[in-house]
């Protein structure tokens, strides 16, 4: 804008506004992305120990096989927990 030009207060307050706005969606963003990602690492958590539960409660029963399918049940869970989480850490991270 040339320097003998005024500016309008109105267009002035109008882009003030918009960059407070653009302000307050970035930390919205950024907030999600913390929640998501406190989520995902809480469920992972909770999956995890109730797959580990499963397990040792399997094993206390001292009967072969199914210990053996427990833990095979359990590694499963683990394993596609932990794929699941991996992938939605890639999305929440973008």
């Amino acid at each position: 804008m040339p320097a003998t030009q005024k500016t309008n207060p109105i267009t002035e307050q109008i882009e003030t506004a918009a960059e407070r706005v653009a302000e307050l969606n970035d930390k919205a963003v950024e907030n999600g992305k913390k929640a998501g990602a406190a989520y995902l690492d809480s469920y992972e958590k909770a999956v995890v120990q109730l797959a580990d539960g499963y397990e040792k409660a399997a094993q206390a029963t001292r009967i072969d096989w199914v210990s053996t399918v427990a833990a095979t049940q359990a590694d499963f869970a683990r394993e596609v927990t932990k794929a699941y989480t991996s992938a939605a850490r890639e999305l929440v991270a973008r």
